[in-house]
């Protein structure tokens, strides 16, 4: 059985260069004319010297789009992800030991001289490298890291100079922002777990482009594409997925990603994705459960344990019954 494309989010191949990459236009990427236009607004924005900041719900594509918009720039880049764990020295350089050198100079047998020399030594991380060489910066989900941690972007992005500390080696203490230093940034919604709030110096400072999810007609290409199921399957999968993100209390439902794992999973055995199939409504069941909480009935009333199973059977049948 053939293997189905690659389900990767990110959008592009990449070649590694130094500590950074070539990002390159996927195949995969499917750009409608809605994609392209906000491809477009971010490019003209970033050609103006601003970043941009896609924000969204999980599975609304911004990773992916960040990827395509990047590729668009035709420059190496570097990529970040967002951690609770961050400091300061995570985004632009530490410490990482010292340096002994000495030299013994007996050229003459009666005079020992000797010379000893102790150096810190100083490790330059991405951001730091970015704006050095003039990098596309990718931050995905900077708003996991400690606002903080981020207060290093504000002279970056506004005064284009990035405050080094005396100890990195810098003879000036600081680096002018490379005239092609363009940034990325992706978000979720501050009220999902493990986000922080954003300080609003930083959010002033960049452009922000809200995502929604697709539409049914993107999200059956983009299913197809990611899995290389049949286009009718691809229908049937993804009109699944989207009535059970309908009746999730939360509207924080099972995005496009629910979709391409059907797919990958039934590529190549479609006869399977049938109402009576045992084995496809099990998998519906599996993947589309709420991972927190529970499914919504109409009167905002929640079910537990087998009603959850129900209620996705239920939508199953539902679906198969409309076509």
């Amino acid at each position: 059985m053939e293997h189905p494309p690659s389900a990767s989010p990110v959008s592009v191949r990449v070649q590694d260069r130094n500590n950074a990459f070539l990002p390159k236009p996927s195949e995969q990427f499917v750009a409608t004319p809605e994609i392209e236009s906000i491809t477009d607004r971010a490019l003209n924005y970033m050609g103006a010297g601003y970043p941009v900041h896609f924000t969204g719900v999980a599975g609304t594509g911004k990773t992916s789009l960040a990827f395509h918009v990047a590729a668009k720039l035709d420059q190496p880049a570097v990529l970040i992800h967002g951690d609770d764990e961050f400091g300061r020295s995570d985004l632009i350089g530490a410490e990482v030991g010292y340096r002994k050198s000495k030299v013994v100079d007996n050229f003459i047998r009666s005079v020992l001289k000797t010379d000893e020399q102790v150096k810190r030594l100083w490790e330059e991380n991405r951001l730091a490298r970015a704006c050095r060489e003039g990098y596309t910066l990718i931050y995905d989900e900077f708003t996991r890291s400690p606002a903080e941690a981020n207060n290093v972007l504000l002279s970056i992005l506004e005064e284009r100079i990035l405050h080094l500390p005396s100890r990195s080696g810098s003879s000036d203490g600081y680096v002018r922002v490379h005239p092609n230093f363009r940034a990325i940034f992706t978000s979720n919604p501050e009220e999902y777990a493990g986000t922080h709030k954003t300080q609003n110096a930083l959010l002033d400072r960049l452009i922000t482009i809200e995502l929604g999810f697709q539409d049914r007609d993107m999200e059956i290409e983009i299913t197809q594409s990611r899995s290389g199921i049949s286009r009718e399957s691809a229908e049937v999968i993804v009109d699944i997925v989207r009535t059970a993100r309908q009746i999730d209390s939360a509207q924080h439902g099972p995005s496009v990603r629910a979709a391409i794992t059907l797919a990958r999973v039934f590529a190549g055995r479609e006869d399977d994705v049938a109402a009576d199939s045992a084995i496809f409504r099990e998998s519906c069941i599996d993947v589309l459960r709420p991972k927190r909480g529970s499914i919504a009935g109409p009167n905002g009333s929640t079910t537990e344990g087998s009603n959850i199973r129900n209620e996705i059977e239920a939508l199953v049948r539902t679906v198969f019954r409309k076509r």
